[in-house]
């Protein structure tokens, strides 16, 4: 049975998964979706007109970002743990830092 945090959101063993999109500089509607599954974070996106998603081994610091609003927002809604916040944001630094 997975675990809850004192806040009562499911800490470990269910995947977490957020999708958004956005424009492109072409006027095109990129789909992405990110996921948290085990701890570690994975992200796809495609165009709108594609049927094919592209895995993407390492997450840009663009998408990070993104990704980063929109964990914000469910936090403060408590849909999410702050722990994926606060992942993001290390993420975000390591991105940087390079």
């Amino acid at each position: 049975m997975p675990r809850l945090s004192s806040r009562g959101h499911e800490a470990y063993g269910i995947m977490k998964k957020h999708e958004w999109r956005e424009k492109t500089e072409d006027g095109e509607v990129r789909l992405i979706t990110a996921t948290r599954h085990a701890g570690k974070w994975q992200l796809q996106s495609r165009l709108k007109t594609e049927t094919e998603w592209t895995q993407f081994p390492k997450i840009l610091l663009e998408d990070l970002e993104s990704l980063r609003e929109i964990i914000g927002n469910k936090y403060q809604r408590n849909r999410v743990p702050h722990d994926h916040v606060l992942e993001i944001d290390r993420l975000i630094a390591n991105a940087k830092n390079k």
